[in-house]
């Protein structure tokens, strides 16, 4: 099965956001794979940037922290030092900072501790698919993709289920901060200099620092020593503990990026069902094997996460381009993930593709996503459950992607279900 690949014309400005309205601009990616594996872009809002384009060099470069930064920032945007320092997390900083903070954090996120919430997964899958076949036409990111990581969300951190869609809507104003239908504050297009020192250069960042303070205390005071977010919040053998600053910090990026991989992955999944319904149909009489590939393949098609910048910390020759200490080098895992020297049929969904060691999740260097295995089972599940109760998806309308070149995802999939 063919994806659609947006019709750019290989020579797409990766660094407008409107260059992605229809999608991840394929044909530019892989012209510079072919022809321009180390690409310089200019930056109209500030300094340019180099674009790594090619699988194996992005593994390089990611697998080297000391060469390729992340303490000066994660994207294209240019901050100041006081602006850095204010608003990171522990995604934007190098070993042995990084690693100390991740040591705190990575035991609430083991497979082990999150493979015990599968058969909550599976129940509140279960009932989002009994409203959604219950209405058989509807936006399949909104009442599907997005519906499933935004509840267990809510189950891994204890809190209220009526304050779970604020904290989505906030987290989706943080990361999707360059789309008009997530924030009206938008990045490229407003005055964000108030907001400079909150997360994403977003507002919605100092709600989400008041909310997750308010929770802290409520935690640490009641004495509950159960759950995920006590794992977060307790000291380790050795008395260390994460920081109020660290912890506001990690609870912005949880509630953004904890629910835009699963999302996206789902969404693009549901669409694909829709344009060949040979995929859902396979899954839906498949073997249990399939059920060990199937995910990270959905995962791998869909790359919400479209690229990390590092800053390069000494001058590196690539390719027959040299890189300069300072200068701003952009990861594009999207383009990995469909790089034909990797990837065979990189525009086909295999369901059974093994290897498929993709980049979605940072594979290679020490800021590998610390919720892939969350990531991967609610992708499991939800799957399992369509295939068993979906015989077929018709799209009925016109899907729009997310206006931003940092995550990439469908927002709206108009569709109708048929169920089995």
């Amino acid at each position: 099965m063919t994806n659609e690949i947006a019709a750019d014309d290989g020579h797409a400005d990766l660094s407008s956001h409107d260059s992605f309205v229809a999608g991840a601009p394929h044909l530019t990616f892989r012209r510079m794979r072919d022809h321009d594996p180390v690409a310089w872009c200019e930056y109209p809002a500030g300094r340019g940037f180099w674009s790594i384009t090619r699988y194996q060099d992005i593994i390089a470069l990611n697998s080297d922290p000391a060469l390729m930064s992340s303490a000066q920032g994660i994207r294209m945007e240019d901050q100041t030092h006081e602006e850095y320092l204010a608003r990171r997390t522990f995604q934007e900083t190098d070993p042995p900072e990084h690693t100390r903070i991740r040591k705190l954090v990575a035991k609430a996120f083991s497979k082990p501790v999150l493979a015990g919430f599968e058969e909550q997964i599976r129940a509140i899958c279960t009932d989002i698919l009994d409203d959604a076949i219950a209405r058989r036409e509807l936006d399949a990111v909104e009442g599907i993709a997005r519906q499933l990581p935004m509840r267990i969300l809510g189950r891994i951190l204890g809190t209220p289920n009526e304050d779970l869609e604020w904290l989505v809507e906030k987290g989706d104003a943080l990361i999707a901060n360059t789309d008009p239908d997530f924030t009206a504050h938008v990045l490229d297009q407003a005055d964000t200099d108030a907001y400079r020192f909150m997360p994403f250069r977003s507002p919605a960042g100092a709600e989400l620092y008041d909310y997750a303070r308010r929770m802290m205390a409520k935690k640490q005071a009641s004495g509950d020593t159960s759950g995920v977010l006590h794992l977060i919040l307790a000291s380790d053998e050795h008395g260390n503990r994460i920081s109020e600053t660290e912890f506001l910090n990690f609870f912005c990026l949880l509630v953004a990026a904890g629910n835009d991989t699963t999302r996206y992955s789902l969404a693009s999944a549901i669409r694909s069902f829709a344009h060949s319904p040979a995929v859902l149909d396979d899954l839906g009489r498949s073997e249990a094997a399939v059920w060990e590939t199937a995910p990270d393949e959905f995962i791998r098609r869909a790359s919400p996460a479209m690229y990390f910048r590092r800053t390069a910390t000494r001058d590196l020759e690539l390719h027959g381009r040299t890189m300069r200490a300072g200068d701003k080098v952009l990861l594009w895992f999207v383009s990995g993930n469909h790089d034909e020297r990797q990837f065979e049929s990189p525009f086909e969904v295999d369901v059974r593709r093994t290897p498929n060691k993709h980049l979605a999740f940072g594979r290679g260097g020490p800021h590998v996503c610390l919720g892939m295995w969350l990531a991967r089972l609610e992708v499991r599940v939800m799957l399992q459950e369509i295939a068993r109760r979906v015989a077929g998806v018709e799209q009925t309308g016109a899907h729009a992607f997310l206006r931003s070149n940092f995550v990439g995802g469908i927002k709206r999939l108009p569709v109708r279900l048929r169920p089995r």
